[in-house]
């Protein structure tokens, strides 16, 4: 049926529903006057009148309601107006035969922004008007995206019992709890939270029942008798002549007074309050050396008397924290913060004259926290609102993840101060927005506001997962400026199987050779299970299949940095007998100087990877894999694969092509987007986000890193000024124990390698452990030589300096050095006169047998004529042409 027909089918049938419902409503005045006029009337004994005959009953299936309400939009009627309109539709079936009929009814009684974001859908005939499920769905999303359950646990901690009776206030709880899934614990935890003052008076010594029902039904039996002691009994007559009057004690105040009025003491003005503030006085007595909440003039409050065997659930559940007063003047919060895989543990100073949340900026720094750019700078000011000398707030902290106790996490961001003395200060916002309760005494945080629970706080069932050392993941935030791309971060459209291409990975073996099939590695019982999930995952997704190739490689797991498992196929017998594909990797020394002149970055992570290329057509028996569970191939090109590296370079580079050798690094599926300024960086990220939705390539969100200052690039930190080794990469060479054997020494050495252009003479320095690594030694003895050049290299990694971006325009300043054992050079550069020089780059190597017998000068001039051709490092060869 067109819809155009049906709507006008539908206006009709409701236009007579409405006229039949005012004739129903006419029909029912009439017969209640005749009632009325009737009822007075008295019955008389005069026989009946002949019985008249009852007309026919009409049986209809239909069930008479009123017309649903009108929908306008506003979020707060949205979920009434579905229950409205889903009535008709479960006792009236017959007149709603089709999705379609649903949904032309649904948008018939909508009106103002709901009408006009139904419309062009309806008109439009797309395929969500003919899906009843999914246009409610839609609906919901666009005009009630809050959830139920944040909103029911939010008002849980909030409401109080007051004055009412237990049983008014175990209504209106469980009311709530139907949208929450807490634990009974919690639960409990939270009725005992709004029980008023008194009936907790009262429960304190019993013991309680641990069921939530079972204790609501205790508290309703214990509060009636309460109740009735406290109703006014008759007035007392009076007593008889001679008889002394009896004194009637005034009622025990159960509910403890605010606070006591005192005698000669007036309320403090907004100027003496202003005064004390400023002078760190106390607010109640006037005198320094504490605050009002320590003063020991201010009489001692009735605290609230806390059920025993509920103390320890409630330090668990509020997340009760451990502050540490500093000589009596700061109170210190033990914190962590979190941020990508990197997380630090020090103390916040809580500053409730603070304007905002800072951190040091050498603190962000040496733990190579990024920072983002601030569009508008702020000036520092003290509280009478003098400007300080201290430098103006030009940066902020990408979002972290702040931690206080075992489990109160949220996302926060610093602005970036010189403060060394307090490197983390929580200011006047952090407390307002959190409003925690804080023995000062003890230096504890007791609890925390009713608005922290179901945000901030974890729920108890999730305690155990906290133990986990993995950090909390990032903001998964589209930024504004990007929000109309937010489709390229869609992780549904990634786990789809993606479309044969012209850069399919071939699979090429060597003529007359074969797969080999592999044996099936023993699994533990939790790498069972992940591998069961992993296959029912990527069956579902289209990645996988079953298979009856000849064919199978082994199928095993390795650990992850994260502490998660890898899946892994023991592809290297397959790997011995395919024909390599030679595209070329790119130089990471050669990527990086490119970056002369940026100041802003953004690093993005494809989601899937090797997942994007699909397997040659044909080729897919050849990546066969055994597991317990059956024999499966692969659809889309797997890790392991040793031409995958070069085929997935191959097509990033063509489809980012555009891009390259101006404002974008590609390395594999790592893309950095580099920019001089803010505005053209905005820019830069557009054109690179919409050619990678064009290409259907979608990025992992809660990876990228957008619009700062420093980034963590393939295991460097790059700033504007230069670029530096990882301090996690320091941290491991530090701690690296002496190496045992042969693959221990080179894998060391491996590691050491992708670092030495920032080492002086590091060939010279490794030469004694490089030596251990030659042909036809049996054993590698550390001899003291070379036990000396292992800490030595040890310590120039974690001296090693930060490494300036070479500028063409900018002289080169060469200086070299030869020994018996090696040559090097390092390469620098003065950004100005009078300033000391900055090292670009270092470059060494050993010496040939033949080369040793050069003299000092011919060693110098080897260093010179040997950098172009074996730095491998662009700025070398810069220096040549110059030259």
């Amino acid at each position: 049926m067109d819809p155009a027909d049906l709507t006008q089918h539908l206006a009709t049938f409701v236009s007579r529903q409405d006229e039949q419902d005012h004739r129903m409503d006419q029909f029912a005045i009439a017969l209640q006057t005749i009632l009325n006029r009737t009822a007075h009337l008295e019955p008389v004994g005069v026989a009946p009148p002949p019985a008249i005959p009852e007309p026919p009953v009409v049986q209809t299936s239909q069930v008479h309601m009123t017309a649903p309400m009108r929908f306008d939009g506003t979020p707060s009627e949205c979920r009434g107006f579905l229950v409205h309109v889903d009535i008709p539709f479960k006792l009236n079936p017959q007149m709603f035969f089709s999705d379609i009929a649903k949904v032309g009814f649904i948008i018939n009684h909508l009106s103002g922004r709901a009408l006009r974001w139904a419309t062009p859908l309806w008109e439009a005939e797309r395929p969500i008007v003919q899906d009843y499920k999914e246009f409610i769905a839609e609906l919901q999303r666009t005009f009630n995206p809050t959830r139920k359950a944040t909103i029911a646990g939010k008002s849980l901690f909030r409401i109080r019992q007051g004055n009412r009776t237990v049983s008014d206030y175990a209504i209106e709880f469980k009311t709530l709890i139907s949208d929450v899934n807490w634990t009974n614990e919690t639960l409990v935890l939270a009725f005992m939270e709004g029980l008023s003052e008194s009936l907790m008076h009262e429960l304190a010594p019993r013991k309680l029942p641990e069921v939530l029902c079972e204790l609501i039904d205790y508290c309703i039996d214990l509060d009636n008798p309460i109740r009735d002691r406290r109703t006014p009994r008759e007035k007392p007559k009076r007593p008889l002549p001679g008889l002394a009057p009896v004194f009637q004690a005034p009622p025990r105040e159960l509910s403890p007074p605010s606070e006591p009025m005192q005698l000669g003491r007036t309320r403090l003005t907004e100027e003496e309050r202003t005064r004390r503030f400023r002078e760190g006085l106390c607010l109640y007595c006037g005198l320094g050396g504490h605050v009002r909440f320590q003063c020991p003039t201010r009489p001692k409050m009735h605290d609230k008397p806390e059920l025993p065997h509920l103390r320890q659930l409630r330090r668990q559940a509020l997340g009760v924290t451990c502050m540490s007063p500093v000589k009596d003047t700061k109170l210190m919060l033990p914190v962590s913060l979190a941020w990508e895989t990197k997380t630090t543990h020090n103390t916040a100073f809580v500053d409730s004259g603070a304007a905002g949340n800072f951190i040091d900026v050498n603190y962000a720094s040496s733990n190579s926290l990024p920072l983002v750019v601030r569009e508008t700078p702020l000036a520092v000011e003290a509280i009478d609102g003098r400007p300080l000398s201290c430098p103006r707030i030009t940066h902020d902290t990408i979002t972290v993840v702040l931690t206080t106790g075992l489990l109160h996490k949220e996302k926060i961001i610093f602005q970036v101060i010189h403060s060394p003395s307090n490197p983390v200060v929580l200011g006047f916002p952090w407390l307002v927005e959190h409003n925690p309760v804080i023995d000062w005494v003890k230096g504890e945080i007791l609890s925390w506001s009713p608005a922290c629970f179901g945000t901030c706080l974890i729920p108890i069932q999730h305690v155990g997962a906290l133990n986990t050392p993995t950090a909390p993941p990032l903001s998964t935030e589209v930024p504004e400026q990007y929000a109309d791309l937010r489709a390229v971060f869609d992780k549904r459209e990634a786990d789809k199987l993606p479309p044969h291409r012209p850069y399919d990975c071939a699979i090429d073996i060597h003529p007359g050779t074969m797969p080999p099939r592999g044996k099936v590695y023993p699994l533990s019982i939790k790498e069972n299970q992940i591998m069961e999930e992993y296959i029912k995952e990527n069956l579902e997704r289209g990645f996988i299949r079953r298979s009856s190739s000849p064919a199978g490689a082994g199928f095993f797991f390795v650990s992850k940095k994260e502490g998660d498992l890898r899946p892994c196929i023991d592809y290297r017998g397959l790997n011995k007998i395919t024909i390599k594909n030679v595209y070329p990797i790119p130089l990471i020394s050669e990527l990086f100087d490119r970056l002369r002149g940026s100041a802003v970055y953004t690093k993005l992570d494809l989601r899937g990877a090797y997942n994007l290329i699909r397997i040659k057509e044909g080729h897919e028996w050849k990546t066969a894999f055994n597991t317990r569970s059956g024999h499966y191939e692969y659809l889309v090109m797997p890790f392991g694969l040793c031409n995958a590296p070069a085929v997935f370079q191959d097509f990033i580079n063509d489809v980012l092509r555009d891009f390259l050798q101006t404002f974008v690094i590609v390395y594999l599926d790592d893309i950095l987007i580099y920019s001089p300024d803010l505005k053209t960086h905005h820019a830069h990220v557009r054109q690179v986000l919409a050619k990678l939705l064009d290409n259907g390539l979608y990025c992992k969100l809660e990876k990228c890193l957008f619009d700062i200052t420093t980034v963590k690039f393939l295991g460097y930190i790059i700033t504007p000024e230069g670029f530096e080794m990882d301090p996690s990469k320091l941290t491991a060479i530090s701690e690296w124990p002496l190496p045992q054997g042969l693959k221990a020494i080179q894998r060391f050495l491996g590691f050491s390698n992708y670092y030495r252009r920032f080492i002086k003479n590091y060939s010279a320095i490794a030469s004694p452990i490089i030596n251990m690594t030659r042909k036809g030694l049996k054993y590698q003895i550390w001899s003291s030589q070379s036990k000396q050049a292992f800490e030595a290299l040890k310590q120039a990694f974690t001296s090693a300096p930060v490494l300036r971006h070479p500028d063409p325009r900018i002289p080169f300043i060469l200086e070299v050095d030869a020994s018996e054992i090696g040559i090097g050079a390092v390469l620098s550069q003065r950004e100005s006169p009078g300033k000391p020089l900055h090292p670009c780059g270092f470059f060494s190597r050993k010496l040939s047998p033949a080369e040793r017998n050069y003299d000092i000068g011919n060693r110098e001039l080897l260093a010179i004529v040997c950098l172009p051709y074996q730095s491998g490092d662009i700025c070398w060869k810069v220096l040549l042409i110059l030259c």
